[in-house]
């Protein structure tokens, strides 16, 4: 079983991004991407990651056929009403289609939440380290 640390970069193929900053969060039940906007437009929901003030930022929108949109209580303890997406995620070998739910995270440092839901049976988890994914990726071992 691979060994994540308390954070990572990561990939989400079919959202075209690579190596983007993920903290790894066994507190939280379920993922989260930094979304700036989201909204349905014909049944559609369409949605830009990040913003303006990220270097990774691509302006590029999003659209979605299947979504949700469901409570989910934040790191207070509050319930905010949140889309959510199923896309793929690359975290060394593994190709996980996991949940993500659209929050801004623009005050926050990672723009990616990764939580146990996703984790669980897959990785173990040492807060001690970070990246090791990521170092596994540039360096093929």
């Amino acid at each position: 079983m691979h060994v994540l640390g308390r954070s990572d970069r990561v990939d989400l193929p079919e959202l075209g991004i690579s190596d983007i900053h993920a903290k790894i969060d066994t507190g939280a039940y379920n993922c989260c991407l930094h979304c700036s906007s989201a909204e349905v437009i014909n049944g559609r929901l369409e949605f830009v990651l990040l913003d303006e003030e990220h270097p990774e930022f691509t302006g590029m929108k999003f659209t979605f056929k299947k979504f949700e949109k469901r409570e989910i209580k934040n790191s207070f303890g509050e319930a905010e009403l949140r889309f959510v997406i199923k896309t793929k995620i690359k975290i060394y070998d593994h190709l996980i289609k996991a949940e993500f739910s659209l929050s801004n995270r623009g005050n926050l440092k990672f723009p990616v939440l990764l939580g146990r839901k996703t984790l669980r049976n897959r990785f173990l988890i040492d807060v001690t380290k970070k990246d090791l994914s990521y170092q596994s990726k540039l360096t093929g071992v």
